[in-house]
């Protein structure tokens, strides 16, 4: 080793030892425990498991289908089955006993509730948030702005001889109307029609019908011709896609937003939507989290979702309800 090389290292050396030596003074810090967020073996939070299912409103579903993902996180071993086969459809099930929570656009009929009642079925409703039933139509269409009450009417009850434009209004183009909206086993046909037509059930028949709202996004995203009617959380998700048409009920054309829809001035489509659940099921603590879990996590994903969540004492009303 030449003598150039030596004195470079010897300096270096006593810097090394002398950090060590103070390294060996200081106090070792403990390493934090690690966390898992997701952690069911917590002494305040149970180990949940099990399956839990829901069928019922398309419009509820987006709602419910936030609740269970978000309530899987803290709960990974449960399995929460949501489907969408109608206001009508998920009371078949419900009031056979097949489900234990029912997601509703509408409340349930007198008809559903004597099926309970025959199958020994009690139930719970909870109102979950506000839905404005929002009208519309393709981007390209350039026309129509704003409908009155009585054009709709005009358009959708039975026997309606409607099929172009400019028969709803003369200065609308002479062209093909194509409507899109709710199957019959919906709870948004059944509000559409009596608020519109006066009477639950009364439609034309001949438009493209889907108990599944995406595909009436669909429909309606791709056809300029298109007009049709679904929840409003539909809309805001598909904002590029869909334009909004104005509703003139009475007071001149209004817009639903979220503001219109919680006021009342967007009428008469604004309406509350609703959970159903078994009061057997809630003896599972499963099922009872879940709708515990709703009642006070749900009001955020409401408004996450593009509805309008209740004021604040309707949610505790429910969780009374629990009680």
């Amino acid at each position: 080793m030449n003598a150039a090389v030596r004195k470079f290292l010897i300096p270096l050396a006593g810097v090394l030892l002398l950090t060590l030596a103070l390294a060996g003074c200081s106090p070792a810090t403990p390493a934090p425990p690690a966390s898992n967020p997701t952690d069911t073996t917590s002494t305040t939070r149970p180990a949940l498991s099990g399956t839990i299912e829901i069928d019922g409103s398309s419009t509820v579903f987006p709602i419910t289908e936030a609740v269970a993902e978000e309530f899987r996180k803290l709960y990974p071993r449960m399995r929460i089955n949501v489907g969408i086969s109608g206001t009508g459809g998920g009371f078949k099930r419900f009031t056979a006993g097949e489900t234990q929570i029912s997601d509703a656009s509408r409340p349930i009929k007198a008809t559903e509730k004597e099926q309970a009642s025959k199958n020994g079925i009690e139930w719970i409703e909870m109102p979950v948030a506000y839905d404005g039933l929002s009208v519309l139509v393709n981007v390209k269409n350039t026309w129509t702005v704003s409908m009155t009450t009585a054009e709709l009417k005009k358009l959708w009850e039975p026997g309606s001889t409607v099929k172009r434009w400019n028969q709803i209004r003369s200065g609308w183009p002479d062209q093909p109307i194509n409507l899109y909206g709710p199957g019959t086993d919906s709870g948004t046909f059944d509000y559409f029609t009596e608020a519109i037509n006066g009477k639950e059930d009364a439609s034309r028949p001949d438009y493209t019908a889907s108990e599944d709202d995406n595909v009436l996004v669909q429909g309606i995203a791709g056809d300029p011709n298109a007009l049709g009617y679904f929840g409003y959380a539909y809309y805001v998700e598909n904002k590029n896609k869909l334009k909004l048409v104005a509703i003139d009920g009475g007071s001149g054309p209004v817009l639903p937003s979220e503001e219109t829809i919680r006021n009342g001035a967007y009428k008469p489509l604004s309406r509350p939507i609703f959970i159903y659940i078994n009061k057997a099921a809630l003896a599972r603590p499963e099922v009872k989290e879940l709708v515990r879990f709703y009642m006070t996590k749900g009001p955020d994903l409401v408004a996450e979702v593009g509805y309008v969540p209740l004021p604040s004492g309707a949610y505790n009303e429910n969780l009374a309800k629990l009680r």
